[in-house]
């Protein structure tokens, strides 16, 4: 559910975290945020202990963190310019996400609150850039085969005419997304392997379902092997309509 405009909403009696998609495994992420909490606590005990009220502590805190509060719209353009202001980190992708995992300062937190060792952290960042890497190759696999097996057909049985250049650029994905594998199987960190894969999906990968979607806009329905955009759109509607008559 990420129907919000902040990805850390405020309930009322609770804060929501809402930025974890449907396919992760939330476990690190939990990891993540308790052991934030508890370095938290932990600060807010030895101040109390110290002889410190509890609202003078609560009150400290919020002073510290006001710079940093924001009300806004998270999800907006101007968000991450106003973040870089106010000195957070401007982080635009997953890859860089858990490269910062790795930050010292991280780091020494996992190892502090005796969660996981610096060996222990580094090892989950590489696993979780293996993993991203690996997703991604299968995916661009699966779009070659795809794309030789069903799409270049069906452009082929077409009576309506597909522009060369389109059919041009859907012929060479498949030798276009081997150099990018290559380049990702060659890659000497696992970092740097998530970052081949990062560009592979977000730019490659991204023109040629766009040539994708121009050609499904112009091979009649009938030819097309696989469910329109409009089939899925409304596929609620279509299974009501076929299950009545």
């Amino acid at each position: 559910d990420r129907n919000r405009t902040s990805p850390f909403p405020y309930g009322g009696h609770r804060f929501e975290f809402r930025a974890v998609g449907s396919s992760q495994n939330v476990s690190m992420v939990n990891t993540v945020l308790c052991t934030i909490i508890a370095e938290q606590f932990e600060l807010f005990a030895a101040a109390m202990e110290g002889g410190r009220s509890a609202r003078d502590v609560a009150s400290a805190a919020l002073d510290e963190a006001w710079p940093v509060i924001f009300n806004g719209n998270g999800y907006s353009n101007e968000w991450p310019i106003e973040a870089e202001k106010r000195g957070l980190w401007r982080i635009d992708s997953g890859v860089d996400a858990v490269e910062r995992l790795t930050d010292a300062s991280n780091v020494e937190l996992f190892a502090k609150s005796k969660v996981m060792d610096a060996d222990e952290t580094r090892a989950r960042a590489e696993a979780m850039h293996l993993q991203y890497a690996g997703i991604v190759e299968i995916e661009a696999r699966c779009m070659v085969d795809m794309i030789q097996t069903m799409v270049l057909p069906a452009i082929g049985a077409s009576p309506a005419v597909v522009p060369a250049e389109l059919v041009e650029t859907l012929r060479g994905a498949k030798a276009r997304i081997d150099a990018a594998l290559h380049e990702m199987e060659a890659a000497l960190t696992a970092h740097k392997r998530a970052e081949a894969a990062r560009v592979l999906r977000l730019t490659l990968m991204e023109q040629v379902r766009a040539a994708c979607d121009e050609a499904e806009a112009i091979v009649p329905k009938e030819l097309w092997p696989m469910s329109t955009y409009k089939e899925l759109l409304f596929l609620d509607f279509e299974q009501g309509t076929r299950a009545e008559s």
